[in-house]
């Protein structure tokens, strides 16, 4: 094979390569990364629920001392949020939320600190309009609640808690 012919099949690969990059770029990372989703793709495969919490921290209102909180939160139209709570293993948390009206996709979980894996353990699943009750966590780590909204309205949640923790807020 001639330096010509290694340097053309070079370049095509080269060429090739950027292309796909490209591709995964526009389709993948920018959506899952950035909430940039020009083509829809992002959104339809559900890579932007993670990257919403720009709009929901507007509807974030917070109140009380640190052994009994309440927020106010609001789920837009068809997005999820998330709060957490930073606990130590074997600390303690009281909760009750409820919605202004429907129901809610709930996933109260918790992921280990430090771990770079994405496991997380769910310990409640449901779609309801209000619950209440508490944890004990079993590792140190994040703790808290994933609710999706999956009506073509916002909802807002009061969310009281108290308990050992200290608050992450909005994730």
């Amino acid at each position: 094979m001639s330096s010509t012919e290694n340097n053309g099949s070079l370049t095509k690969a080269t060429l090739g390569s950027s292309i796909v990059a490209g591709i995964v770029l526009v389709l993948f990372i920018l959506p899952a990364e950035y909430n940039i989703d020009p083509t829809g793709v992002g959104k339809a495969l559900g890579l932007t629920v993670f990257n919403e919490q720009g709009e929901v921290t507007q509807g974030a209102q917070q109140s009380g001392d640190s052994a009994n909180q309440s927020v106010v939160l609001t789920v837009p139209a068809g997005k999820g949020i998330e709060y957490k709570l930073s606990m130590n293993k074997f600390e303690k948390v009281t909760y009750e939320w409820q919605t202004d009206g429907g129901d809610l996709y709930v996933d109260l979980h918790g992921e280990p600190a430090g771990d770079t894996t994405g496991y997380f353990e769910s310990y409640t699943i449901g779609t309801l309009p209000e619950m209440k009750g508490s944890f004990t966590v079993p590792f140190d780590g994040s703790h808290g609640w994933y609710w999706k909204n999956n009506t073509d309205k916002s909802i807002k949640i009061q969310l009281s808690f108290s308990g050992e923790y200290i608050v992450e807020g909005l994730k």
